[in-house]
């Protein structure tokens, strides 16, 4: 868990009085204009994820102060705003991994994984004053300050070498914007390579796609590092680059009604992949009888159409269409009603009775029931 008791030192970078955070209210308080740093002792993502985005909105009488909010996750996938879980989670070892979900921010950028071997920032600036590369430069001087000899790449990622310990993403929000990221110091690698590697090399989509790169932990480089010095030099630099003191723990927060209703928003349905912008996917299968082809289509986590067609034993390719005027047996016309019964349903949800049941008053043939299989497996990995 995060600990808003920052290590003791003699650098003078430490802070020990924590500001009390607001009590019971049912919608954002008048900010307190002192507070201008922040940490989470809360480990669980979507209140910091919430908390976040109340962060910007809640200063908005005040968007000439910079803020910054420091915060650690218990285990999850983050996807970016408009991008799309089947492209980028693999979402088969995400459940083999009991408690893990993914989770869509929102913010865009790429997809990261949290958990509490890598620390979490955000810089919160006006929007006229707002520099991305200058908010990563005060990050960059923070692991500097920690003996890493790293550097800032073109797309604003912290980097040592060729291999990247920090992702970044930006938001803009009337009058504020802000830039966060994930440092990664003790993360386990292992299963962010797991859950972030995927192969629907055939998914074409219309939302963002993450930038894949080599990535190592801080203490691989220095193992003395821990996330309370990464949190001690991100403060230290922020207060050089800005003029800011005071620091306030985060607490007691969940009682706000906005991070309360954002928390339930954001492991909803509608919120996780009915956000998903438009995407294909062509996939096809050999059997016994013959070869199907697919090409899905989906909008907002719904399926808007489903093309299959067959290649005989000659490997010509058959369309339904033709398989319904009499081109090929009457089995194979079936892949029609398929069609028909996967139209309009959720994305990656439907199951072979699904399939089944949605042929009407005609029953199963073997024909049905290897494509309902298939579909079902291959739209839930």
């Amino acid at each position: 868990m995060l600990s808003s008791r920052l290590p003791s030192c003699s650098s003078g970078r430490c802070f020990r009085n924590l500001y009390p955070c607001y009590r019971r209210y049912s919608s954002p308080p008048s900010p307190t204009l002192q507070h201008s740093i922040y940490i989470s002792k809360s480990t669980n993502p979507y209140f910091n994820l919430s908390f976040e985005d109340w962060f910007v909105l809640f200063r908005h009488k005040a968007p000439d102060k910079p803020l910054l909010l420091l915060y650690r996750d218990d285990p999850c996938v983050v996807i970016g705003r408009n991008q799309n879980p089947w492209k980028e989670v693999n979402l088969s070892a995400l459940r083999a991994r009991e408690g893990i979900p993914f989770i869509r921010r929102r913010s865009g950028g790429g997809t990261v994984y949290h958990d509490l071997g890598n620390t979490n920032f955000s810089i919160h600036l006006p929007r006229t004053s707002f520099n991305r590369h200058l908010t990563a430069q005060v990050v960059l001087r923070a692991v500097r300050s920690l003996g890493i000899d790293a550097t800032v790449n073109d797309r604003n990622d912290i980097c040592v070498g060729k291999e990247k310990i920090c992702w970044s993403a930006y938001k803009i929000v009337s009058q504020r914007a802000y830039h966060h990221g994930t440092m990664l110091i003790s993360t386990q690698l292992d299963t962010l390579g797991d859950l972030l590697h995927n192969t629907k090399d055939t998914m074409e989509t219309k939302g963002v796609a993450s930038v894949r790169s080599p990535v190592r932990n801080l203490q691989q480089f220095k193992r003395t590092i821990t996330h309370e010095a990464f949190v001690d030099a991100v403060i230290h630099e922020f207060r050089e680059e800005y003029e800011v003191q005071a620091v306030n723990d985060v607490d007691n927060c969940k009682d706000i009604e906005y991070i309360q209703n954002g928390m339930l928003e954001l492991p909803s349905w509608d919120w996780a992949y009915g956000q998903t912008p438009e995407f294909t996917y062509t996939v096809s299968q050999a059997f016994k009888w013959g070869t199907v082809n697919a090409k899905i289509r989906s909008k907002h986590g719904l399926i808007l159409d489903c093309d299959l067609s067959v290649s005989n034993t000659e490997s010509q390719v058959v369309s339904t269409s033709a398989v319904l005027q009499g081109a090929v047996n009457s089995t194979d016309s079936r892949l029609k009603e398929v069609e028909r019964a996967l139209q309009g349903r959720k994305y990656g949800f439907v199951s072979v009775m699904d399939i089944l049941n949605g042929l009407g008053n005609k029953t199963g043939t073997r024909v049905t029931e290897d494509v309902a299989f298939w579909l079902e497996k291959t739209m839930n990995s």
